[in-house]
């Protein structure tokens, strides 16, 4: 095999680990187009790989014993602990993944490849250093981006392959977060997620970053500004265990897809229940962010003072965030139109918490 020369560059540079050859070379000519490759057999990983590398990806028969052993070695090592490690399955099936995740994977690509969507995977998984490191505020931001596409992974791929989310998994994330944030703005924060993220990671992001600055913007306290931001980081947990094809599809929901939908709130609260480990607010935002104070939301049709300080305010940054997303059925609206909606939504809403919004929505963009 043949490796890249060893020479600076702009762009990020990845190892990509084999033992595939002839099926990894359409993988290595996507991967090229986002940075640099190394490509080595996985009997030739170093030890310590030289220079920089922003991350590793794994292409192997995950059913071969002795490549499996080979490459856990490896990976164990110092160097390539904090390596962020992208492992490509050969199909969907439960094995590769359960296997790939065992051996310290924090993100997954499965054949067939769908370029574009790999593309957004491993601008999330390997952040590109390079392009945002020259400022400390550059620095957080890429450092919270990374932080929080870790969690959206143990959320959307791991969780579903039986892998248990603890809570302490989004609380070693909230601190980039809230630095990201405050030392860049929302709008970089907004910009970066949308470039980089599937439809179901870009909405929870979004309203991570939405919360988070609301949380700044009401000067809240330290620990209150980290309850938002885990409340916006999990709120939509349940989706983990809605299939794909309903939440991905680019159409109007059939009556009994949005019934499917619905079911989210009570799927996540049940699956972190069951788990145990979790505050009750934070289980109280995962089961009513989609509650109204008219008692015309769900799952429980909750009214007024029956709906927590903390689900209002989710429920108002997940709407809006929700709104000026683009989907692929509908352009995204302007932050103006988006807020006059919830505005009109007068019965539904805090209205005193929406107004206390207004700056920080108007002003992301």
């Amino acid at each position: 095999m043949t490796a890249l020369a060893n020479q600076p560059s702009s762009r990020r540079r990845l190892l990509l680990a084999s033992d595939r050859t002839d099926q990894s070379i359409e993988l290595a000519s996507i991967l090229r187009s986002v940075g640099e490759v190394d490509t080595i057999s996985t009997s030739e990983i170093p030890d310590s790989p030289a220079g920089h590398f922003a991350g590793i990806v794994v292409d192997i028969n995950l059913r071969s014993p002795e490549t499996v052993q080979r490459v856990r070695n490896k990976l164990r090592t110092e160097a390539y602990r904090a390596m962020p490690r992208l492992f490509v399955l050969a199909d969907a099936l439960h094995h590769g993944s359960m296997q790939a995740w065992a051996l310290g994977a924090t993100d997954t690509i499965a054949r067939p490849f769908d370029a574009a969507g790999i593309l957004q995977r491993i601008q999330a998984a390997f952040p590109d250093s390079s392009g945002f490191d020259t400022t400390p505020s550059g620095k957080a931001l890429n450092s919270g981006i990374a932080a929080a596409h870790t969690v959206m992974v143990k959320i959307f791929e791991k969780l579903p392959a039986g892998f248990p989310l603890a809570y302490i998994d989004i609380m070693r994330a909230e601190n980039q977060i809230l630095k990201a944030i405050k030392q860049s703005s929302l709008r970089e924060w907004l910009t970066a997620v949308g470039r980089h993220h599937s439809d179901t990671y870009r909405h929870c992001l979004f309203v991570t970053g939405f919360a988070v600055a609301f949380a700044q913007h009401l000067g809240m306290r330290e620990d209150d500004q980290r309850r938002l931001a885990r409340a916006a980081l999990l709120h939509d947990v349940g989706k983990a265990f809605i299939p794909v094809a309903i939440l991905d599809k680019p159409g109007a929901l059939t009556e009994e897809e949005i019934g499917e939908i619905r079911q989210h709130p009570r799927r996540g609260y049940d699956a972190l229940a069951a788990q145990g480990g979790f505050p009750p607010e934070m289980l109280d935002v995962v089961l009513h962010h989609h509650e109204f104070l008219d008692g015309t939301g769900y799952p429980n049709g909750l009214r007024g003072n029956q709906i927590s300080d903390i689900v209002r305010l989710t429920t108002i940054v997940d709407i809006h965030s929700a709104l000026v997303e683009k989907r692929a059925y509908r352009k995204p609206f302007a932050h103006a139109k988006a807020f006059a909606i919830m505005e009109a939504m007068d019965g539904k809403l805090d209205q005193h918490l929406l107004q206390a919004f207004r700056p920080v929505a108007l002003g992301s963009y």
